[in-house]
């Protein structure tokens, strides 16, 4: 599937801002792994923008709408990797794709919320800042912070590193996200 493919299908399937800037943000973040990783940047990029296009038609079914769109359109190992981006869902984790959306989600979310109380958002937003928030369970309470934690050690990267790379990522593209 190619990212014209995706964008066409997000746009039948998501209308909320803050939904699509996520989805946006995790795009980024996921290409940006590719190619450090030396993987399908459009691959990865498509993974991350889909990953929660079914959320808010089908927030019961999450994400089984849009893997069962994905697995129909022969693409198994998105499929696959969007159907493991929870641990809790109990999918195991076959290769780097997966682990790395499973990574790059709820912390990528939960920088953006940092960057949101900030009077400079990311401009000067370091990594121990976003750590010393993660500690602060009244701050963006709905990100699980265990899926953080477990999704660095998955993707084998240091987690105060981690976070510096996805920061670095969302400061490239500040003007487009508005952070």
């Amino acid at each position: 599937m190619t990212l014209t493919e995706a964008r066409q299908l997000l746009a039948e399937m998501t209308k909320s801002a803050s939904l699509l800037r996520h989805m946006r943000t995790v795009e980024l973040v996921m290409e940006a792994y590719a190619d450090k990783f030396g993987e399908s940047k459009e691959e990865w990029a498509v993974a991350g923008l889909l990953h929660d296009a079914d959320y808010e038609v089908h927030p019961e079914q999450h994400p089984g709408v849009i893997v069962q769109k994905l697995r129909d359109a022969g693409e198994e190992k998105i499929a696959h990797a969007i159907s493991a981006h929870y641990t809790k869902w109990n999918v195991p984790y076959t290769n780097q794709l997966d682990k790395a959306l499973l990574a790059c989600d709820e912390i990528t979310g939960f920088i953006v919320a940092c960057c949101q109380v900030r009077p400079d958002g990311i401009a000067t937003l370091e990594s121990k800042s976003v750590i010393k928030r993660l500690k602060d369970k009244s701050f963006a309470a709905k990100v699980d912070r265990e899926e953080v934690y477990k999704g660095a050690e998955l993707l084998g990267v240091d987690l105060q590193e981690h976070i510096a790379f996805i920061i670095d990522v969302l400061r490239r593209n500040r003007a487009e996200l508005g952070i």
